[in-house]
């Protein structure tokens, strides 16, 4: 079972997703929270598999919140604004996802169970937009990736096209412990934090680009 804590200062945002989470079998909403203040406590009591947070609230915004919740679950930010800051420092605090609150229910139901699997989802519509900007902020580099084994080529491929653990899995024929072995190689040899960084690394190296 995947617990969650919602954190948002509008109620209804909050029922919402309750609503859409709690339908669920596997998964099950275990506090809301309005402000960043009350969710630190609330995680911190109740340490969820994952916390839905807003970024816009009163007293304390969730970027701040942000490192001060990700010691205890997994935190993937939700907001209605799709702005190139927002993301570029949720995801450097740690955050394991960015969505958008109206990316709809299956893309924020798949967005928490990746979060709980130790995957990152960001929506579709910033995935683009962020690998390019950060590919375009950066020279070339390939000796990280250079680094890798075949293998942890073909898996590091699969996460920069936003494959999850489990179609890693079907594609290569490989069981779920031996993908979570690679990536943890992977992350060490390319010197990324999370999924998120891996995708970036692969972008900006130029082999995504490259035929063969």
């Amino acid at each position: 079972m995947i617990s969650v804590a919602v954190v948002d200062d509008q109620e209804m945002v909050r029922m919402g997703f309750s609503l859409i989470l709690d339908a669920e079998a596997d998964i099950r909403v275990i506090g809301q929270a309005a402000d960043g203040v009350d969710a630190i406590d609330l995680v911190k009591r109740e340490q969820p598999d994952v916390v839905l947070l807003d970024i816009r609230m009163p007293r304390l915004d969730g970027l701040a919140a942000l490192p001060r919740l990700t010691p205890y679950s997994q935190v993937i930010m939700v907001t209605t604004f799709d702005d190139d800051d927002y993301v570029d420092a949720a995801l450097a605090g740690g955050a394991s996802g960015f969505l958008l609150k109206d990316a709809g229910a299956d893309l924020l139901l798949a967005g928490v169970r990746a979060a709980a699997n130790g995957d990152a989802l960001i929506s579709p519509s910033l995935t683009l937009d962020l690998l390019n900007r950060r590919t375009a902020a950066s020279q070339p580099e390939t000796a990280h990736v250079n680094r890798l084994s075949e293998r942890e080529t073909e898996i590091a491929k699969l996460v920069a096209v936003g494959r999850t653990n489990q179609e890693i899995c079907a594609e290569l024929f490989i069981s779920l412990g031996t993908v979570k072995t690679h990536l943890g190689s992977i992350q060490t040899r390319l010197d990324a934090r999370n999924r998120v960084e891996i995708a970036a690394r692969m972008w900006e190296s130029g082999v995504m680009n490259s035929k063969g």
